[in-house]
């Protein structure tokens, strides 16, 4: 009797781990395929949006689900002013007297470091996405609602949170995409050294 019972334990504790052990290498399996998608920016975003498209499809199609989309938009607009903030807020690091921002055009340049980077901005959203998606096959989660009023509601408060964003940018002047900045390679500087030795 006392054998079966530590039959029975020694089967019971290796389920646990069996299940942990699988668990554990689908994760690392699944964090590998991110680390290899990192480099392919273009891939990325075109993959989010077919998804995107496909969740704006299938909510079209029911006719339904708009509590779902409208909780959908306000976590999309926390992502996006996350992704479009600092990571240290000029605001706090004037009271903190630490290094600041570049206010004059003389001023070392320093890049802008996002609270929420691509990367994570883009896995973030994606997985929001896909989340709603499967959720709009249970149909409890359907709440009959007016609609335009949740959308109405949605373009307020993106309106006044982007224009809060933009005085904020404009007020610490820093712009948080780096397209039109300027950009230092090894051959201007070589070319600039070159000039200098010439008598």
């Amino acid at each position: 009797m006392d054998n079966s019972d530590g039959a029975a334990s020694a089967a019971g504790d290796a389920s646990p781990s069996a299940f942990t052990q699988l668990t554990s290498s689908a994760s690392r399996s699944f964090q590998h395929f991110l680390d290899k998608t990192t480099p392919y920016l273009l891939y990325r975003w075109i993959a989010f949006f077919f998804i995107a498209v496909l969740y704006v499809v299938r909510v079209y199609v029911v006719e339904g689900f708009y509590v779902i989309s409208y909780a959908l938009g306000i976590y999309i607009l926390n992502l996006l002013i996350g992704f479009l903030s600092p990571q240290v807020d000029p605001e706090f690091q004037d009271l903190s007297d630490g290094p600041t921002l570049p206010t004059r055009e003389t001023d070392e340049f320093r890049p802008f470091v996002r609270r929420l980077p691509e990367f994570k901005f883009w896995y973030s959203i994606t997985k929001a996405f896909c989340i709603a998606f499967v959720l709009t096959f249970f149909s409890v989660l359907d709440v009959p609602v007016f609609w335009p009023i949740l959308l109405f509601y949605w373009v307020v408060l993106f309106t006044l949170t982007m224009r809060r964003q933009i005085r904020h940018m404009l007020k610490y002047k820093y712009l948080p995409f780096s397209f039109g900045k300027q950009r230092y390679d090894g051959k201007e500087t070589a070319s600039s050294e070159s000039e200098d030795l010439l008598p």
